[in-house]
């Protein structure tokens, strides 16, 4: 059974840094994409961040650029969100998402294969 855990999340100031993990397991992701979109109370799903299988290709939302960075971890169904400069428009609920599509296509569209739980991200300002 396929299963995707987050872990990291939490209440931070405005300024401070997060970062969030993901586990992928009880499935084969070679070739999968992983990544992250997030949900704010009231508001529709958007992308966030999302890294190729081999880690050399990563892809961000603007609204994040230069303040989050994603990583792959050494085991390839792991990955990384690195959250600085945190403002409390980044207060939602993230979610790591797993699929093979190419994760420069991603966007709020995006049918995604599989999804965690969610892990929720509070920036008190």
């Amino acid at each position: 059974q396929v299963q995707v855990v987050e872990s990291g999340g939490g209440l931070v100031q405005a300024g401070g840094s997060l970062r969030l993990s993901c586990a992928a397991s009880g499935g084969t992701f070679t070739r999968y994409h992983m990544g992250w979109f997030r949900q704010a109370p009231g508001k529709e799903r958007e992308f966030v961040a999302a890294i190729s299988w081999s880690g050399d290709n990563t892809y961000y939302a603007d609204s994040v650029k230069a303040r989050f960075t994603i990583s792959r971890g050494n085991a390839k169904n792991t990955v990384h969100l690195q959250m600085n400069s945190l403002k409390p428009e980044d207060t939602a609920v993230y979610y790591c998402a797993v699929d093979q599509k190419d994760g420069s296509s991603w966007s709020a569209r995006t049918y995604i294969e599989i999804w965690g739980q969610g892990t929720p991200v509070t920036v008190s300002s």
